[in-house]
């Protein structure tokens, strides 16, 4: 196990500092996360980057001329769509960016297109799946489509076997910088680790610090961190990107993430900031303590914030809970559900605790050196 120079450590669930007034140069993109905490700026040089290093990636998972890809995930702030679609475009292939719109929408543009490529996320493709045969009716087989590729999510063997027996299609994933919204490697339908266009665009670290590991890997749990070499002002950077994985002793592969650890819970394919969460919740009266809990009891996650009350007098209180889902609504793009009791009376002075329940077992904990 050797260690490479150790760069300048960034954490994609952190606020990322905007750049100063005036800097930048001509054709320059801000990318704005969707909890608005971030933007980071991506010149025309580094876009056309990006979409070279995307477009690597994507004809390894299969991508090339002659199929007809549609992208169907988030393009707001952040532009994760349009960036995998121009990759594609890049890769030989036609592209139409969708975003997650709902499930019969993407049907009929699937039919419409003729698409030969899906990229979504595992739980939007398995809705759409579930969405055919219960409500629409028809076969999977019929869409023709004869690759899916997974991004943004964590999911299982059963879910991909699943996906590519319905469907009849072979199933990928990409891994994409969640920073920089870039596909930087992928997992073609063999299985295995993740495969990159150049050594070092993404690595392991230990969770609890900031030192990054060169093949081959020691066995145990680690963070994946991306490598922007391809960025003009972030190529010196490594960006702890909250995604984990278990590594194999002498594994020469990154392996595909299992696992989140950090500040940020996914929840279909959203990143809940937990620190934000607590910074809204934080001004209203009268919570005694919160839990978020998340879960899959289908083919979508959800999520409710349980809350308890100090005063009996505000279980139930319309008003109370409008605050609370206006500040939800604030803090994350992810809709919550909020549930209301009344706390007991032993609860200790100052600001309202929180806790995370990740019912999928997924998140494996905020505190990195717990691991």
């Amino acid at each position: 196990m050797s260690r490479v120079p150790e760069p300048a450590w960034i954490r994609a669930d952190a606020p990322f500092p905007a750049p100063p007034a005036g800097a930048g140069g001509p054709g320059e993109v801000l990318l704005v996360s969707p909890d608005a905490e971030s933007a980071v700026p991506l010149t025309a040089a580094d876009r056309a980057a990006a979409v070279e290093v995307g477009a690597a990636v994507l004809a390894r998972a299969g991508v090339g001329p002659g199929d007809r890809v549609a992208v169907a995930l988030n393009g707001d702030g952040e532009q994760t769509g349009p960036l995998v679609a121009e990759a594609a475009a890049a890769a030989g292939a036609s592209a139409a960016s969708l975003g997650p719109r709902g499930r019969m929408r993407l049907h009929r543009a699937l039919e419409s297109l003729a698409a030969t490529v899906l990229v979504a996320t595992p739980t939007g493709a398995l809705d759409l799946l579930a969405r055919m045969h219960a409500e629409f009716l028809v076969d999977p087989l019929d869409l023709g489509l004869r690759r899916i590729l997974l991004a943004g999510e964590i999911t299982g063997e059963h879910s991909r076997r699943q996906l590519a027996a319905e469907f009849d299609a072979e199933v990928a994933d990409l891994f994409v910088d969640p920073l920089l919204q870039v596909p930087v490697a992928c997992r073609d339908g063999s299985g295995g680790g993740l495969h990159q266009p150049r050594p070092g665009l993404v690595e392991l670290a230990p969770p609890a610090k900031d030192e990054v590991l060169r093949a081959p890997y020691p066995a145990g749990t680690a963070e994946l961190v991306t490598r922007p070499l391809w960025h003009s002002a972030l190529e010196g950077a490594a960006v702890r990107t909250g995604f984990a994985a278990e590594a194999a002793e002498g594994a020469d592969l990154v392996p595909l993430p299992g696992y989140t650890v950090g500040d940020g819970v996914l929840v279909r394919g959203r990143r809940i900031s937990l620190p934000r969460l607590e910074r809204a919740l934080a001004p209203i009266d009268g919570i005694g303590s919160w839990e978020l809990r998340v879960s899959r009891p289908g083919t979508l996650d959800t999520a409710a914030l349980h809350v308890s009350f100090i005063r009996e007098s505000l279980v139930g209180n319309p008003m109370w809970t409008k605050r609370i889902e206006q500040a939800l609504l604030a803090a994350t793009p992810v809709h919550i559900d909020v549930v209301t009791g009344a706390a007991g009376p032993d609860l200790p002075p100052g600001p309202a605790s929180g806790s995370l329940t990740d019912e999928r077992g997924h998140h494996l904990g905020r505190d990195r050196g717990a691991l």
